[in-house]
């Protein structure tokens, strides 16, 4: 089978197309036929070796798809089931078939498309994750550091629904965007500290971080209580300035919750680029360059 992925740590110019066995399931796992993958900055980090997987290997670590088969200790998918879920070792996604985590999968309501639901379990995800260890209670403030990408758009969506009022930093031609999503965007740059305490100027209960360095350190001080902090973007300057590491669930429970949002409205996934999986390369560049808006996703047939 072929699939795209990478054949050795590196950069760009180790992707490949590469052939891969058939996939079987294992304990806990299902086979399913891809029919969406998102596209995530973990792939292109799972390519340079961040992760500690060496190549070859296909790239890909959230599906939507049918089930085809299940291991052994599954239970609640069978043969034929629509489903959307995370791929064991965030490897996989980016070929016609593969393994899928039966504890991090859900079925698929068909009244939600295949490529909303693959966009689900790494960023909705994440941002679902962060949300419930943050812990901030309605009515607090929360600052999206960098909220116009395919993990800041659904944590902003998720923070209002829990009546947090969000404000987040971004560019200036996704403010239109992100004041319809509920939040108050704030223009990058030269003067963001003064730009945010203009609109919080007791400053914010909460923090959760898409950027990292300087931008980072740059409004950090506007938080309350430092261990309000989340950055997934910059795990060592979130820990030195007193904040967590994310704790990520990856259950079925999540992923039922978040489907279910999407299904009833609350929650857009906000898919802005689908593409066929001959065009993934493309479509990770995209996603590496960080000028991608909103969540990028490939299709199979």
């Amino acid at each position: 089978m072929r699939g795209y992925g990478f054949v050795a740590v590196g950069g760009p110019e180790q992707q490949a197309w590469v052939e891969v066995d058939e996939p079987t399931p294992g304990p806990g796992e299902l086979v399913v036929a891809v029919r969406a993958a998102g596209v995530n900055p973990g792939d292109w980090k799972v390519r340079d070796g961040s992760y500690g997987i060496s190549g070859p290997a296909v790239l890909g670590r959230e599906v939507a798809g049918t089930v085809l088969a299940t291991g052994p200790d599954v239970t609640g998918f069978g043969e034929g089931d629509e489903v959307f879920g995370g791929c064991p070792d965030m490897q996989g996604g980016w070929a016609p078939r593969t393994r899928v985590t039966a504890g991090f999968a859900a079925h698929r309501p068909a009244s939600v498309r295949p490529e909303d639901a693959a966009a689900l379990p790494v960023a909705a995800g994440t941002a679902w994750d962060a949300l419930e260890q943050l812990g901030l209670a309605s009515g607090a403030t929360l600052l999206v550091n960098g909220g116009g990408g395919g993990v800041g758009i659904p944590m902003i969506q998720l923070a209002a629904a829990r009546g947090l009022r969000v404000v987040t930093t971004a560019s200036p031609g996704k403010h239109a965007m992100l004041s319809g999503f509920g939040a108050t965007p704030v223009a990058y740059g030269d003067g963001v500290v003064d730009r945010l305490r203009e609109v919080a100027p007791d400053g914010v209960d909460g923090v959760f971080d898409l950027v990292g360095g300087d931008a980072l350190r740059t409004v950090a001080p506007l938080l309350t209580d430092p261990t309000k902090l989340i950055s997934v973007a910059d795990y060592g300057l979130s820990t030195e300035l007193g904040g967590q590491q994310i704790r990520r669930d990856r259950s079925t429970e999540v992923l039922e919750r978040l489907v279910g949002l999407v299904a009833d409205g609350t929650l857009d996934p906000h898919v802005t680029d689908v593409r066929p999986l001959e065009e993934v390369e493309a479509a990770l560049a995209l996603v590496e360059s960080g000028h991608a808006t909103g969540k990028v996703i490939v299709t199979v047939g």
